[in-house]
């Protein structure tokens, strides 16, 4: 039987998930409906993605009998009113990263799936790719030995993207990729909570941060180094240092397709699509749906890789780099 979704917003990243979804069996993965704030634009994203229903409204999405599963596309500064909507509703949720603005709210979505015992993960799409599996492999091998370093970084010079400036629409480089950065760290150290979070940077002129370094610290002399920024490029390389060889990502972290291993490169193509897409890599985005398909087969209502505990982490983490900059 096929997962049946619903997308929700008709926005970029709705439009590569699709793109994504192409890429995987109809008889596994079937896209149902569309809806969206302005009831011409999903009539449009319907018409353009053949998708047989169109909603003006998430309710009414999140009343329909024939989804399964919700894609939340939206900006993450609605995420929590929107996710409440599909969850209340009995609606599985796949809601793209960072899952809200902060921790209390990804507090109150994981109450609330639990509540409606329903499935809920934060997309964070890395996590699902070959690149990231082989890195997790390698770790519970011990193939570089005890892990003590890791360091990693993300910057693009995004100013002219309003989501990433402008303060109403939840902007500030720590929300929209800052976060990558610290899942990445917390997969390497398997969830652990760091006992210190020191975060150093500047604020943009619209009072967001546009720049910042964050360490992160452990009891066991493990440390993570994050740098993040919207207004410079930075390498977008991530290096994970142990005791008997290092692991490196050479490039877009976020969404890797090699690895290099004590200097050896291993490579992991992408799904390949001939249809236009937005972001880097956008087929990757197959790997987190197939997963959260299987989850839903389990009978599972949260996912073994991408923890609500680890999204609840993430959020506590950005909280108190906010809370350094004192814009909490």
């Amino acid at each position: 039987m096929a997962t049946r979704w619903g997308i929700c917003s008709a926005g970029k990243i709705s439009n590569d998930f699709l793109v994504a979804l192409d890429t995987l069996p109809i008889q596994e993965h079937q896209v149902m409906a569309i809806a969206a704030r302005d009831m011409e634009k999903a009539k449009n994203f319907a018409e353009t993605h053949n998708i047989p229903k169109a909603y003006g409204s998430y309710e009414d999405l999140a009343k329909d009998p024939d989804i399964d599963v919700v894609y939340v596309g939206a900006l993450h500064i609605v995420h929590r009113d929107i996710v409440l909507i599909f969850l209340q509703n009995g609606k599985n949720v796949l809601c793209e990263k960072p899952m809200a603005v902060n921790a209390a709210q990804v507090r109150e979505l994981v109450a609330a799936a639990r509540k409606n015992n329903v499935f809920l993960m934060e997309a964070f799409w890395s996590r699902f790719f070959p690149a990231y599996e082989e890195i997790r492999d390698l770790l519970t091998q011990n193939a570089i030995g005890d892990v003590k370093f890791v360091r990693a970084e993300i910057g693009r010079a995004l100013t002219h993207v309003p989501r990433m400036s402008v303060k109403e629409l939840g902007g500030g480089a720590t929300l929209n990729i800052g976060c990558y950065l610290v899942q990445f760290a917390l997969m390497v150290f398997n969830g652990e909570r760091p006992e210190c979070v020191t975060a150093k940077g500047f604020l943009h002129e619209t009072g967001v941060i546009e720049t910042v370094s964050i360490i992160l610290q452990y009891p066991n002399k493990w440390q993570a180094t994050l740098s993040c920024s919207f207004i410079a490029g930075l390498t977008d390389q991530a290096v994970i240092c142990g005791s008997k060889g290092i692991i490196q990502v050479p490039s877009r972290i976020w969404c890797p397709t090699s690895i290099i291993v004590n200097g050896t490169e291993r490579t992991f193509p992408l799904p390949p699509s001939s249809k236009p897409h937005h972001y880097p890599n956008a087929t990757g985005l197959s790997y987190e749906a197939e997963h959260v398909r299987q989850c839903l087969l389990k009978g599972l209502k949260e996912s073994p890789i991408m923890s609500l505990a680890d999204s609840e982490m993430v959020a506590s983490i950005m909280d108190e780099v906010h809370k350094q900059f004192g814009i909490m």
